[in-house]
């Protein structure tokens, strides 16, 4: 069993196409031999969001903390701490910090195969 604390964990920038001022905390994956998923926090700056982008496998998300916009093909859709997003297999999204002064977190979970 392990516990961490996220603020012992590193924020790295996201280096992906179409991320704009985004850092991720790897809270539990391969690093740790997690064998089916990896736990990710994302900071979203002001203004800042992940690519518009969409993947072969489901993930789910959860809120923490700002004023977020979801963005898929059928338009924004605005989620706030705790709610809770299932993304689709293939499914376009990007999540998209709608203010202009304050942070935004979300923790998302993924399969492990494709945490890098």
């Amino acid at each position: 069993m392990l516990i961490k604390k996220i603020n012992d964990v590193p924020a790295t920038q996201v280096q992906m196409e179409g991320a704009k001022d985004v850092k991720v905390r790897v809270i539990f994956g391969p690093a740790d031999k997690a064998p089916t998923f990896a736990m990710r926090i994302f900071e979203l700056a002001p203004g800042g969001h992940t690519p518009f982008h969409a993947h072969a496998f489901e993930h789910e998300a959860v809120i923490l903390e700002g004023d977020i916009a979801l963005v898929t093909d059928s338009g924004d859709k605005p989620v706030q701490k705790g709610d809770m997003v299932l993304v689709m297999p293939d499914e376009k999204h990007q999540f998209k910090n709608r203010s202009t002064n304050a942070a935004a977190r979300f923790m998302c979970l993924v399969p492990v195969v494709y945490q890098k």
